[in-house]
């Protein structure tokens, strides 16, 4: 279990970000800093780690105990949409699987700028569909989780699918969802975590020449309705706190079944310190419940390999 005491950990995780989230480092060498600082956050005890693909792009298929499951989750990681990786997510998923008792599968996605929008989320929307009809699960039973940036492309995401294939994910699961990339209206400039001078270059980068309003890249500005239930968690003193708040309130406007759980001693994605911070790994504990309780109970998952 965690160990360290939470303002330790806080205080040790500033300096961290600020050097790994560098603005004036190169796209790659942020990518490289974050996956080398990865393994600071440990896997539980039994987890298994396979290398797969969905829909032509890498992905991890994370398992704790057995390696067969009835059930999937299928994990978007946050950085940006210019970061971040199985990698550097794989305690959180491993973490998020022991919690669910499902196989995991995180994506790795096309990042920017070399791949602007809406490669992210056609890679996002081509995986999940390749789950629900290749690897013995449907969409009544798998939910579509992400964090930040990810946690914005798993509303995209949904959206699309619903829209385009008549597919609705049993739930999704959003830790801070980054949901309108395009605004600037922000409490301050940085927190914990994230600092303005990288998520709007970031933003930038993602959006190329497209419309900021477009609710592929912004799906706060789109239509919300119909979309499955839906757990929200963020912290209080996040730069993206008040963007998560009005986007929870327009859920709710829209019919959507949505529970907020407001995290005020957590910083951004906290999550991803489950190793680390008995707190974070509660949140995943609960983030796995609410899953848990959407999924449908199918034949036995295998590598899908």
């Amino acid at each position: 279990m965690p160990q360290f005491p939470l303002p330790l950990v806080r205080a040790a995780l500033r300096p961290m970000y600020r050097l790994t989230l560098n603005p004036r480092l190169s796209y790659p060498m942020r990518r490289r800093l974050l996956e080398l600082a990865a393994p600071i956050q440990t896997l539980p005890s039994g987890t298994v780690v396979q290398q797969t693909a969905l829909a032509g792009r890498p992905a991890e298929r994370i398992t704790v105990g057995a390696t067969e499951r009835r059930t999937a989750v299928l994990y978007l990681h946050g950085g940006a949409y210019t970061a971040g990786s199985p990698a550097t997510h794989r305690s959180l998923a491993a973490h998020l699987a022991a919690a669910t008792g499902s196989a995991v599968y995180v994506l790795d996605y096309r990042l920017a700028p070399e791949n602007p929008y809406p490669a992210a989320l056609d890679d996002a929307v081509a995986a999940y569909l390749e789950l629900i009809t290749e690897h013995g699960v449907d969409a009544a039973s798998t939910p579509i989780a992400g964090d930040s940036a990810g946690g914005g492309l798993t509303v995209a995401t949904a959206r699309r699918l619903a829209d385009r294939h008549g597919v609705t994910p049993a739930a999704l699961g959003l830790l801070s969802p980054w949901v309108d990339p395009g605004s600037r209206t922000v409490p301050f400039d940085r927190d914990t975590v994230l600092t303005t001078g990288w998520v709007f270059p970031s933003a930038d980068a993602y959006l190329g020449g497209g419309d900021p309003a477009d609710p592929g890249f912004a799906p706060m500005r789109g239509d919300l309705s119909g979309l499955p239930p839906t757990l929200i968690q963020v912290g209080t003193t996040e730069v993206l706190y008040p963007q998560v708040s009005e986007f929870a309130r327009r859920l709710q406007a829209a019919g959507v079944d949505v529970r907020v759980t407001e995290q005020p001693r957590l910083w951004h994605v906290a999550h991803l310190q489950a190793s680390l911070v008995r707190e974070a790994a509660e949140a995943i504990v609960d983030l796995g419940a609410f899953l848990r309780s959407h999924m449908l109970a199918e034949p036995l998952v295998g590598d899908g390999r």
